[in-house]
């Protein structure tokens, strides 16, 4: 059973990751992988709406995806936007990051290769990741703009899709988490986080959501 204390400071957490970036033309899109479906799908509401001529979808799989997605997150991403009627020559598929800074490092080279000039990047993802696609980013891709996106839904909209509560809590802490250390590692741009968030984050890892933390802070 998820406490009110608990439901209150994850719906803080997801205020938070959301950036409210208003989409804008891009160079290029990058969707980045994940267990969720939806970001293909938002990529190509994106497409569909002119926001970019080109997407990258990008992703090996993980311990959440092996099952659900076994040929890759990217290569699965790739083939729903095929089946909602995205021509093939506007796809680009970067199938072995399996991390965000992977999947960024990797989507860079990638179109460096393909000698896409690139000047803007609008970034989908899960709606918690927003905030931390945008800092790697801006950390491992410097000199572009960056635009960060995700399917527009609701906290409580997103947990019933995923039908998992307590997963969405633990991917929301392990997010935050990410946010305050990794700057230090050397893996993303440095952000200010208010006092009620880490409040929040405090309380939540204090009530045992704590599966997605990085190892080095356990």
């Amino acid at each position: 059973m998820i406490s009110a204390q608990s439901w209150a400071d994850a719906r803080r957490l997801w205020d938070f990751h959301r950036m409210d970036h208003e989409p804008r033309p891009c160079s290029v899109a990058v969707g980045l992988g994940s267990h969720d479906l939806g970001v293909a799908d938002a990529t190509v509401d994106l497409y569909r709406r002119g926001m970019m001529p080109l997407i990258v979808f990008t992703g090996a799989t993980s311990p959440t995806t092996q099952e659900r997605m076994p040929r890759g997150e990217a290569v699965h991403y790739r083939e729903r936007a095929l089946e909602r009627g995205v021509p093939d020559g506007a796809l680009l598929v970067e199938p072995r990051a399996r991390n965000t800074g992977e999947n960024i490092r990797f989507s860079r080279a990638l179109l460096e290769g393909a000698g896409v000039d690139v000047s803007s990047v609008l970034l989908i993802s899960k709606p918690y990741e927003e905030r931390r696609a945008y800092a790697t980013t801006r950390k491992l891709w410097p000199g572009i703009d960056v635009v960060s996106a995700s399917t527009p839904m609701t906290f409580e909209t997103y947990v019933d899709s995923i039908g998992d509560p307590r997963l969405v809590l633990d991917m929301l802490v392990g997010a935050l988490q990410r946010l305050l250390v990794y700057p230090e590692q050397g893996f993303m741009i440095s952000q200010t986080v208010p006092r009620d968030v880490t409040a929040a984050y405090e309380r939540l890892c204090r009530e045992g959501f704590t599966r997605r933390l990085a190892p080095l802070a356990r």
